[in-house]
């Protein structure tokens, strides 16, 4: 994430501002053409008016397989902070800035072992809830249940939209290349739309951040939208502590779609 908590997200923020620089931040999946290939299709028509979204993040937890994955049960991390930005990015795009959360979380085992490296059998405490499941609630109408955990034997990532016409699962937001699956209403079986666009990976958002700022237009991975998932974040991670509603204070613009024949790649000088 951006930032572990508000006031440091700010802070950056504001000390970007002062300095007259921009702040961008992943993740910067959303560029892929994977993500960016659902969110057209979505942005189209094809499922009607986007009602609501199911998000399921859910897996034993990294250590079995991790040499080292203490700090991925320490503050800062756990699902929610680990892999939750990229659901929640993607949420955003798809239906606009949230408004309030709802949520409860668990710690299912206080410890856990290494099960590989050379600390293979170590016990480690656990000290962030391992798994959260929330409603959120946007500011447009739709709204979104999400489960973030490390405490299932079922391994399953799923980030599926319904609209009024129709419904689609989006690629896993956390890689770039698989396709869109659509079901419109009465369908048998879903229409496969495969990813349109470049290939490239991680770091295209910085190749996106550089044209912005030479176009003298927002960049799309920015850290306004950054906050708002932190924000969103902290305000789930409130929701289950105090078994109460949070209001987010915070927004952000939803950014456009990219250009279909955009190329990170492409010579642009």
């Amino acid at each position: 994430p951006l930032a572990l908590d508000r006031a440091s997200g700010r802070a950056l923020l504001q000390a970007a501002e002062t300095a007259g620089v921009r702040v961008a931040c992943a993740p910067d999946t959303m560029l892929g053409a994977s993500f960016q290939t659902a969110l057209r299709t979505a942005s189209s028509g094809r499922i009607g008016d986007v009602l609501n979204a199911l998000v399921l993040l859910q897996s034993p937890g990294p250590e079995s397989w991790h040499p080292s994955p203490e700090f991925l049960f320490d503050v800062g991390a756990g699902p929610l902070f680990d892999i939750g930005p990229y659901y929640l990015t993607a949420l955003v795009h798809l239906l606009g800035p949230v408004a309030r959360v709802s949520a409860t979380s668990s710690i299912a085992r206080p410890t856990r072992v290494i099960g590989s490296g050379p600390k293979a059998g170590t016990e480690f405490d656990v000290n962030v809830p391992t798994h959260h499941a929330a409603l959120i609630e946007f500011a447009g109408g739709g709204a979104a249940q999400a489960v973030f955990s490390f405490e299932s034997s079922i391994r399953r990532t799923l980030l599926e939209l319904t609209g009024t016409s129709g419904s689609m699962v989006v690629p896993d937001p956390n890689g770039f290349d698989k396709p869109t699956d659509v079901w419109e209403l009465g369908a048998a079986e879903a229409e496969v739309i495969e990813a349109v666009g470049s290939r490239a990976t991680r770091g295209i958002g910085v190749v996106e951040l550089a044209r912005a700022i030479r176009a003298g237009v927002p960049e799309r991975a920015s850290g306004e939208l950054a906050y708002h998932v932190l924000d969103v974040m902290i305000s789930i991670a409130e929701a289950a502590e105090t078994r109460q509603a949070v209001e987010l204070a915070s927004t952000a613009v939803v950014p456009p779609l990219l250009p279909e024949g955009w190329d990170p790649a492409a010579a642009t000088l």
